[in-house]
């Protein structure tokens, strides 16, 4: 009997969708340049704190929302790839579906760390150019501006086929279980916790993030 199961908490599920639409914002403002540059820039700061928040969020969060309970181990991946049949095997990401986040953490991060780096020798310069050579500086402006936008649309394009393919194909829907926390698995499975407690322990390091990105930003002032 299938059994009704919390697997992503609210933070998770508001960190996901916030990731989405601050992703999307920046590739547009990218592209436009001109004056939505500066807030590009400003995006781009809203991106650090919402990876930091991941980054803390994925030691210290719901039970399907920490890292060790996806790791990609050689043996989850052998198990997934046997799995012919499209059994549940993972209740929250399966080894692929893990794969696919660290990447697309990695590359954002990248992205972000070299953008921080960036001069356009215009109008933009990211605030921590004044710590590192010229050298440095040219380097992260290359790769921010001609590799790791490619890296990171080709990985976005990856993530929505994957999506596509699991709700035809494996029939789950992921994007549901994404909205309101909740998937239907075949057997008991323990529950994430999503209490008012692990919510306000959240907002702490929501708060936190928030207050490094800004100390981040505020190195340009100087």
């Amino acid at each position: 009997m299938p059994h009704t199961v919390r697997i992503w908490d609210l933070p998770t599920r508001l960190f996901h969708w916030s990731l989405a639409v601050t992703t999307v914002a920046l590739v547009v403002t990218a592209k436009l340049g001109g004056n939505a540059m500066q807030w590009h820039l400003r995006l781009g700061y809203v991106m650090l704190a919402l990876l930091a928040f991941r980054l803390a969020w994925g030691l210290v969060g719901g039970r399907w929302s920490r890292f060790a309970s996806f790791l990609p181990t050689p043996a989850r991946l052998r198990s997934h790839f046997a799995n012919q049949e499209g059994k549940v095997t993972s209740p929250g990401h399966s080894p692929l579906g893990a794969l696919s986040v660290f990447a697309l953490l990695a590359v954002l991060l990248a992205q972000v760390g070299t953008g921080l780096l960036s001069d356009d020798e215009i109008a933009f310069a990211g605030p921590l150019t004044r710590f590192v050579s010229g050298e440095w500086v040219s380097q992260a402006t290359w790769y921010h501006k001609d590799v790791g936008q490619f890296l990171l649309l080709g990985l976005v394009a990856l993530h929505l086929a994957a999506i596509v393919f699991y709700a035809l194909v494996r029939r789950q829907a992921l994007v549901g279980a994404m909205v309101h926390g909740d998937r239907q698995l075949p057997g008991a499975t323990p529950a994430s916790r999503d209490d008012a407690l692990s919510r306000a322990g959240a907002a702490l390091v929501a708060a936190l993030s928030a207050l490094l990105a800004w100390w981040v930003a505020s190195l340009g002032a100087f």
